[in-house]
């Protein structure tokens, strides 16, 4: 099996499990929950294929990617309370792996398109994202993306050291994955952030009144 494949089988199964498990906990149905789970699977991949040129039908000819978001959304929706208790306490590692093997995944595809190196990291964060805020959105939530802990910028990296030609042979592309994961996971830990500014706090509150 391709490392390419392994890949998109890992983030597949994690990130069709966290949509389920968002779903379950905003009380949708099992259709609902089928729904979202794999939506969470495959929609950064679809946003990925329509801005590199790739057609969306090749979803299609995904099927046993397609049947493996299915039961992995079905398993989690049996699977006993407890279990999925104790899932939430682990919700943003399922998710830091989901967006490694999805970042690397979409960064080859775009490689082997011989696209250039933006376009590879626009293919890595697009595919390592594009999911979990369709997911987020979908449950009414905040998107992921955009709180306050570094979490785009790592499938940035994944892109970018794939683009560059640093991580090719099975060994190196494991290398990445875990190095992305970890980093996520020290960013969730440590509450790392990127610069920001609020123009709330600099400007009087007559200004607001006025507009």
């Amino acid at each position: 099996m391709h490392i390419f494949e392994i890949f998109s089988i890992i983030g597949t199964i994690a990130f069709a499990m966290s949509g389920a498990f968002v779903a379950m906990e905003e009380e949708y149905d099992i259709l609902g929950v089928l729904v979202l789970g794999v939506v969470t699977a495959f929609g950064g991949g679809i946003i990925r294929n329509v801005l590199i040129g790739v057609p969306v039908t090749t979803l299609w000819t995904q099927g046993d990617l397609i049947i493996l978001a299915n039961l992995s959304v079905l398993v989690a929706f049996v699977l006993p309370l407890k279990w999925i208790q104790h899932w939430k306490k682990t919700e943003a590692l399922f998710d830091a792996i989901g967006l490694s093997a999805f970042a690397i995944q979409g960064a080859l595809y775009a490689t082997n398109m011989k696209h250039p190196l933006s376009a590879v990291v626009v293919a890595a964060v697009l595919t390592g994202i594009g999911g979990g805020i369709i997911r987020d959105l979908l449950a009414g939530r905040k998107p992921l993306v955009l709180r306050e802990e570094i979490y785009a910028v790592w499938a940035m990296v994944a892109g970018i050291a794939v683009g560059l030609g640093m991580a090719k042979n099975n060994w190196e592309l494991i290398f990445l994955f875990a190095i992305v994961v970890i980093f996520r996971m020290l960013s969730v830990l440590y509450k790392w952030k990127l610069p920001r500014r609020s123009l709330k706090e600099n400007l009087p509150n007559s200004q607001y009144l006025d507009s």
